[in-house]
């Protein structure tokens, strides 16, 4: 086995080894129907950040982190871990996963676990609420800002928008514009719900699965620390502005009034050039 593995050596070292033990024998590591191995690039809080191949669904989560990764940077706690990529929902590590295994006799148990608990395997971390998707495990500890961690995602999401969907080339940016204010202290108490109003409509109707990428960070991290959320979000909602004239009104009316806007000189200097 490649105990780390970077660029395009992990393809090679694949398939040496499937080569030399044979398709049949490599099929036999890892979990029924989650077998092989797999890379897995671990980031973030812990000592030894890295790449690692796993034999899949053999390494439980804590493993991973506690044993591979030399575990969480400067004695601080486990408060979340993103398992498969940046578009993975977020788990957090004091939550409580129930997962279904298959006995001997055939018959199904359900078993609760903890998030150290888990296998690294797509099917367990897909009962879990989340995915293997790329095995990008990102570690976060109990010093990050989740508003902050969904805001990074953010930023990427909303530049990497191809932008041929409206749904996500509107939504990704929209999401990025209400997290950067939220982090400078702009937050307002709607934020978190307009969040997760956003992402829900961009799940599902874009053309590409990039919908569903940018909007599965939105909808887990809100959903999942809203205390987080709600400590940036305790400012009231500006008034609306004052509601514009129906065609009817403006045909009846003899006079509307008006509302003046602040005066720029400098739009008095541009000219034709449109410079100042």
């Amino acid at each position: 086995m490649c105990p780390t593995i970077v660029n395009n050596v992990e393809t090679l070292c694949h398939v040496k080894h499937i080569i030399a033990m044979g398709g049949a024998e490599y099929s036999r590591l890892g979990r029924p129907g989650n077998t092989g191995t797999r890379i897995v690039c671990v980031s973030g809080d812990v000592v030894r950040p890295g790449y690692f191949e796993i034999e899949v669904g053999a390494v439980t989560m804590g493993q991973l982190i506690y044993e591979m990764a030399g575990g969480m940077k400067f004695g601080r706690q486990l408060r979340a871990v993103v398992p498969g990529g940046s578009s993975a929902k977020v788990l957090r590590a004091d939550e409580r996963f129930k997962l279904k295994e298959k006995q001997s006799d055939g018959s199904t148990i359900e078993r609760e676990i903890s998030i150290d608990e888990i296998p690294m395997d797509f099917d367990s971390l897909a009962a879990c609420g989340s995915m293997a998707g790329s095995g990008g495990v990102i570690v976060l500890d109990d010093s990050r800002d989740m508003v902050w961690a969904l805001n990074n995602i953010n930023e990427f999401y909303a530049h990497e928008s191809c932008g041929q969907c409206t749904p996500c080339r509107e939504g990704a940016l929209w999401m990025k514009k209400i997290t950067d204010r939220m982090l400078l202290g702009g937050g307002v108490m709607q934020d978190p719900g307009t969040l997760k109003t956003v992402a829900d409509n961009i799940a599902g109707r874009t053309i590409c699965a990039f919908g569903e990428a940018c909007a599965w960070p939105t909808q887990s991290f809100v959903e999942k620390f809203p205390e987080d959320f709600a400590a940036r979000a305790k400012k009231s909602a500006p008034p609306p502005l004052p509601p514009e004239y129906t065609p009817e009104e403006l045909i009846a009316k003899g006079k509307i009034s008006t509302v003046p806007l602040a005066h720029d000189p400098g739009w008095e200097k541009a000219g034709t050039a449109g410079t100042i």
